[in-house]
């Protein structure tokens, strides 16, 4: 029994030193670090709105709807705009001279003519090849085969009286000779006054593309130059933006411009110009009419509407047919076509700075039996220039 209870005791003993051994070598030991501590994790700063600096929005009072004053609704909101600037008024050119100013523009493309007749009538002898020579030149610069025979046969007498003949006086000679034919004692007035009555009636005639709305508005220059008030007509209602273009040319030198809606009546918007004009007490009133028309059936029933329409306030003074000058011969067939639709009384003949050849002044001349007018020498606003015989044929021959 005693042994017993000695071996319980020795047992308690040996395991109470066998666990104190444990704990010491455990304390011995490292122990792990601790776990890490949470972060503090700061909210990311509010996106910026539209207008806003990139910085945390502050708290605002803000109102309610019922707080806000709203209109009621009484008296509209209006918008001030600001005044639209009037066009600057330009002052033209003045007439007087104004192609003797534009000849050396008109000498450098005419000249062919001129010096090509000099050249061959200074030979020493004047055969029959040589007078074939100054036919041809003549044709080829569209001066017509009746006019070219004529004069043709009058330089043939003139040098065979003359004889011998210096570089002077075979100037002298061509330039009398083409005088002649270009004809100096044509009345070339434009008629835009009236003795008994305001305003002066003048339709502008001519195909599209020959510059009929362009030489209206110029036409008006001319007349604003020469000290006349002047209403524009848009009567060509066919042609998208014409009455655009000539309204432009009219602000420029400050012409009232009459217009109508696309493809409107023609013959309604010249009575209306007219009518304008008259209450305005204008001095002249110029009608752009529609150039579109192809048929001769077309161009009567058109024209004619519009000059009877007109014709209801006063007569009209003037009809200017426009012609390219650069069609030559081709454009005489326009020309035929519009004499047989209304009573051409001048022409304007439009490019003549360009590859236009001189002769056809004399050529339309002839074939409507009415004056060439106005020339128009260039793209300039103050190209369009009275036609003057002697500066023309000064052109022609040169210095």
């Amino acid at each position: 029994m005693d042994i017993v209870i000695l071996a319980v005791v020795i047992a308690v003993v040996v395991l109470g030193a066998l666990g104190g051994l444990i704990v010491g070598s455990r304390r011995k030991k490292q122990l792990p670090p601790p776990p890490p501590a949470a972060p503090d994790i700061t909210a990311p700063p509010a996106e910026p709105h539209v207008g806003d600096e990139a910085e945390t929005p502050r708290e605002e009072p803000r109102r309610t709807i019922e707080e806000v004053d709203l209109p009621d609704g009484s008296a509209p909101v209006t918008v001030e705009e600001p005044p639209a600037e009037a066009p600057e008024i330009e002052i033209p050119e003045p007439t007087a001279g104004r192609l003797v100013r534009l000849r050396a523009r008109l000498s450098r493309s005419q000249n062919a003519l001129g010096q090509g007749l000099l050249t061959l009538l200074s030979r020493e002898h004047l055969d029959e090849d040589t007078w074939e020579e100054i036919e041809d030149t003549l044709l080829t610069a569209d001066v017509g085969v009746q006019p070219t025979q004529e004069l043709v046969e009058r330089l043939r007498e003139r040098v065979k009286v003359l004889g011998t003949r210096t570089p002077d006086e075979l100037r002298t000679l061509l330039r009398e000779e083409l005088l002649t034919l270009v004809g100096r004692d044509m009345d070339r007035v434009v008629k835009t006054e009236p003795e008994d009555r305001k305003p002066g009636i003048v339709l502008v005639v001519g195909v599209n593309g020959t510059g009929k709305t362009t030489t209206t508005g110029k036409l008006a220059r001319v007349l604003v130059a020469d000290g006349q008030s002047v209403v524009l007509g848009a009567a060509d209602t066919f042609r998208a933006a014409a009455a655009d273009q000539l309204q432009t040319w009219g602000e420029r030198v400050g012409a009232h411009t009459v217009r109508g809606p696309e493809e409107g009546d023609p013959a309604s918007v010249a009575f209306d110009a007219v009518k304008e004009g008259k209450e305005m007490g204008a001095n002249v009133v110029l009608i752009d009419t529609a150039g579109r028309l192809h048929t001769k059936t077309g161009l009567m029933d058109e024209l004619g509407k519009v000059k009877r329409v007109v014709e209801k306030h006063a007569p009209v003074d003037e009809v200017l047919l426009v012609l390219d000058a650069t069609t030559g011969q081709n454009g005489l067939v326009q020309a035929r076509v519009f004499a047989e639709v209304v009573d051409i009384t001048g022409i304007v003949l439009t490019k003549l700075d360009g590859t236009a050849k001189g002769g056809i002044v004399v050529a339309v001349q002839r074939e409507l039996g009415v004056p060439v007018k106005l020339v128009g020498l260039g793209e300039g606003a103050d190209d369009l220039a009275p036609f003057e015989p002697e500066a023309f044929v000064d052109a022609l021959i040169g210095e």
